[in-house]
């Protein structure tokens, strides 16, 4: 396992080192394109949508508080 490894980075660094020294040249022949895609008709989702009715507003109000008293032991 270790051998097949091995060999393989070999080969790999061997590739690299031929491509960086110019004895394999990779040149482009042909650019790429994509497709052209038609599209036609077709329709959005509708949805109705219903929510409860919120009325937000103010209102003043008395709130009781207690008084707390506090003593210091002596």
């Amino acid at each position: 396992m270790r051998a097949i490894l091995m060999l393989l980075v070999i080969v790999v660094l061997v590739g690299i080192a031929a491509i960086a020294l110019g004895y394999i040249d990779v040149s482009q022949t042909r650019t790429a394109e994509l497709p052209k895609i038609d599209v036609k008709g077709g329709t959005a989702p509708a949805f109705d949508v219903k929510t409860a009715n919120i009325s937000v507003g103010q209102k003043n109000e008395v709130v009781a508080v207690p008084t707390v008293n506090v003593q210091k032991p002596h």
